[in-house]
């Protein structure tokens, strides 16, 4: 049995879920991947699994470089005493690397995931595949793919993704910032209603993933002041009417190409700043996750869970190889350049910099 908990993160109405996950262990107790922050709300749901399935016994972090998901497990561990925590090798900070226990993980209770997944007391139920450390710069890359082998779920935290067309429930809790981002215009006053709800995730997806995808402008300073003068809503909550952007009439067209509910994928992010750097160790990552009988995939963020099986996993990474192998159905395409142009240019100017490592060439098969 699996249980997943959906929290909501972001800047600027740019609101996205974050999602841990929770594994009832077969000898008894549970496991966790990827703690999300353990808000009053979610401590009482999760003792309630507790008192139903035994204690948390493990908690794993599964990443070095996501500040989203290290933050929260410090304080999620203090919570549940008796667990043991599993961090994800190499773990930094910056501006200055100091010990885990400095950071809030127990420092008795806190140790590296081995390399080798047998060595660890829930090896007969998982396995998994450690990608990196990728060096970046200030810090590296690096995440934890687990195989939860009784149910066939693969759990990963940002490597894959897949995006559902209509906000996700977390994300309707709250509909300011859908409503907001549905917006055409500063002036333009927006009734609730599904349609627009859906206006707005999208964009806020389109937001998330490309920064600025090549159907949005961003319009200059100057004239988003004169438009904020005439904003329907002066109000804190609606950025005192400041609104600087200008969406074109296809924008959705950018969206469409992402596939939906179905398409498994690589965030642009990562494949623009991140897993460039070490192809052809991240091909030999994802061949072995692919050597495992998944049918479902329970991501950290967008939709979960994502039924694919290891030929979608393994075709999200073909932007990485210089002559793709295509798999017919879902995943084939790569996504538009076009869209990537601000990513490429962040890229650019990290490297001339001297910020990041330059990328290194396609992978030959």
């Amino acid at each position: 049995m699996l249980w997943t908990f959906d929290q909501i993160q972001g800047i600027f109405y740019v609101v996205v879920p974050i999602r841990m996950t929770i594994v009832k262990l077969n000898a008894g107790g549970l496991l966790v991947y990827a703690p999300v922050a353990p808000t009053p709300e979610c401590l009482r749901l999760v003792n309630e699994l507790v008192a139903a399935h035994g204690e948390i016994k493990y908690i794993i972090l599964p990443t070095i470089s996501g500040v989203e998901h290290k933050v929260f497990v410090g304080p999620f561990a203090r919570r549940f005493p008796h667990a043991q925590v599993f961090v994800a090798p190499n773990q930094w900070s910056f501006p200055l690397n100091l010990p885990l226990s400095w950071l809030g993980l127990p420092a008795k209770r806190t140790q590296i995931l081995p390399e080798d997944s047998s060595q660890t007391p829930f090896a007969d139920e998982f396995d998994y595949a450690i990608l990196g450390p990728i060096a970046l710069g200030p810090g590296p890359f690096e995440e934890v793919a687990f195989f939860h082998i009784r149910s066939r779920t693969l759990l990963v935290t940002d490597i894959v993704i897949a995006v559902p067309e209509t906000p996700p429930a977390i994300v309707q809790l709250d509909p300011y910032p859908l409503l907001f981002h549905a917006k055409d215009q500063a002036a333009e006053v927006i009734e609730d209603s599904p349609a627009n709800r859906i206006k707005g995730w999208q964009r806020i997806v389109l937001f998330t993933l490309y920064f600025r995808p090549s159907v949005l402008s961003v319009v200059s300073f100057e004239q988003t002041l004169r438009n904020a003068i005439k904003a329907a809503d002066h109000s804190k909550k609606a950025y005192f009417g400041l609104f600087p952007f200008l969406w074109e009439s296809d924008w959705q067209r950018a969206f469409t190409t992402l596939g939906g509910d179905g398409r498994l994928f690589v965030a642009p992010v990562l494949q623009t700043l991140i897993l460039n750097r070490a192809p052809q160790e991240t091909l030999d990552w994802a061949d072995k996750v692919a050597s495992w009988a998944f049918q479902h995939i329970i991501s950290c963020h967008f939709n979960a869970p994502i039924k694919a099986d290891t030929q979608q996993f393994r075709q999200a990474f073909a932007f990485l190889e210089q002559m793709p192998s295509s798999i017919e159905g879902r995943g084939s395409d790569p996504l538009p350049e076009q869209d990537f142009k601000l990513l490429r240019e962040l890229d650019d100017s990290l490297h001339r910099l001297g910020i990041v490592p330059p990328p290194k060439e396609k992978v030959s098969r």
